[in-house]
């Protein structure tokens, strides 16, 4: 952690609807631009789901300055589980303890849905995030390739 930086106050809460500007600056952050326009509907349909979840986390501006969603997963394969399909920190406020916050957070909300195991993904080159998770006791256990299929513009089978 930068020394000039210390542990600030840090509250997690649920999202609100006035968080999309908020919302939208920090998955573009992330990697993934989004406008308030784009985020409104995506965040109303997390609110809505069951199994899902969206916590952001505020200092005091009340500003969102993270934010973590996590998915509750009944699989053939596994016991359930839970996973986190995205995790991000205001570059401006990174080290300040944050994004442990988050991750506790989502430890609880998993272990009270009775999910024994966290999954999370990250980037192959976010070697920073790596050592975080790694850190925090996650361990890497399988390198993967991704794929995808956009279902609008591709011809279906």
């Amino acid at each position: 952690m930068d020394a000039s930086k210390k542990r600030v106050e840090i509250r997690i809460r649920t999202p609100r609807i006035e968080d999309a500007a908020s919302l939208a600056r920090l998955s573009t952050q992330l990697g993934y631009p989004a406008t308030p326009e784009q985020v409104i509907p995506r965040l109303e349909g997390i609110i809505r789901d069951p199994m899902a979840v969206l916590f952001v986390a505020e200092m005091e501006s009340g500003n969102a300055v993270g934010f973590i969603h996590v998915m509750h997963q009944h699989l053939i394969e596994y016991d359930p589980r839970a996973e986190i399909a995205a995790l991000v920190v205001d570059e401006e406020c990174r080290g300040l303890g944050i994004g442990r916050a988050l991750l506790a957070r989502a430890e609880e909300w998993a272990l009270e849905r009775d999910c024994r195991v966290l999954h999370l993904r990250s980037k192959i080159s976010r070697a920073a995030a790596h050592a975080f998770y790694e850190g925090l006791g996650y361990e890497h256990f399988k390198t993967q390739k991704a794929f995808r299929k956009d279902l609008k513009s591709r011809k279906q089978l």
